[in-house]
């Protein structure tokens, strides 16, 4: 297939650094249309507003609502004649398989997939541990995160990846001015690793923290080579090819306890 117009989203907000850096770069080759949050709307996962407010922006659309929102309304009214969705740049990784539902970079990728177009889902790894967000960052961080999903909406939807794939979930690491030349590209899954906590202080109030953070900054990554994880640690630039929507198993042994179902609620009757 071949793609003219682009339809960039985000969930930082139309005014973070990463969206515009990510904007300036496809605009060099595509149509590009922002259909992005007013502000940040981060972790939103696929939650859906009844209406939106959308105004007017120099890079398309500003909407007061979630990222799945600016993908509703962007191919089903603003952008319906988009080839492609990009949703990116976060400003932090999207990694592991139990973000993929959570985050709302890549909600706006799966978000696309149930609208049959191809998506890209680009995210920034910046180290630094639990307080990496309060890094600020120049566009030209961005460099390998721009320079891979440029690459891939041109190639993966050249090469037919999408007649077999839904979304692409890209995690590239900042780039660094004395790295010579770009980060190498490996395909991956998403890391299976699972640690979240929560900490209940007694006083009705229960907090949570993923400590993956810090041992990635420690490079202490309990991933194997092959993750999503891994990769970005490894200074790799991550693509995960994904599809939805979740795979049904028919022969997951429940015929015979939906078969007795009937029969285990007579006496309830």
């Amino acid at each position: 297939m071949s793609v003219e117009r682009v339809l960039l989203t985000n969930d930082d907000g139309i005014d973070a650094t990463g969206i515009r850096a990510l904007y300036d770069a496809l605009a060099t080759d595509y149509d590009v249309v922002a259909v992005a949050p007013t502000g940040d709307r981060s972790s939103a996962g696929r939650a859906l507003s009844e209406g939106v407010e959308v105004a007017d922006h120099e890079l398309g659309y500003a909407v007061d609502g979630t990222p799945v929102d600016c993908v509703v309304a962007g191919l089903d009214a603003l952008v319906p004649d988009a080839d492609v969705v990009v949703a990116g740049c976060n400003e932090g990784a999207n990694l592991g398989a139990y973000t993929l539902g959570r985050s709302g970079t890549v909600s706006a990728a799966v978000e696309a997939a149930f609208f049959d177009v191809p998506a890209v889902a680009t995210s920034m790894y910046v180290p630094g541990g639990d307080d990496w967000w309060k890094r600020e960052l120049e566009p030209a961080e961005f460099a390998n995160a721009t320079r891979a999903t440029r690459y891939l909406v041109a190639e993966a939807t050249a090469s037919g990846a999408f007649d077999r794939v839904d979304y692409l979930n890209v995690n590239a690491p900042i780039a660094d001015g004395e790295r010579d030349g770009p980060a190498p590209m490996r395909v991956t899954a998403p890391s299976p690793w699972y640690g979240m906590e929560a900490a209940h202080d007694g006083n009705g109030r229960v907090s949570f923290s993923d400590p993956i953070w810090g041992r990635m900054n420690e490079g202490d990554v309990p991933d194997p080579i092959g993750t999503d994880r891994r990769a970005v640690v490894d200074g790799e630039i991550s693509v995960s090819p994904l599809s939805v929507p979740h795979a049904a198993e028919p022969d997951a042994g429940l015929d015979e306890v939906a078969a007795a179902y009937g029969r285990a609620t007579e006496s309830v009757r």
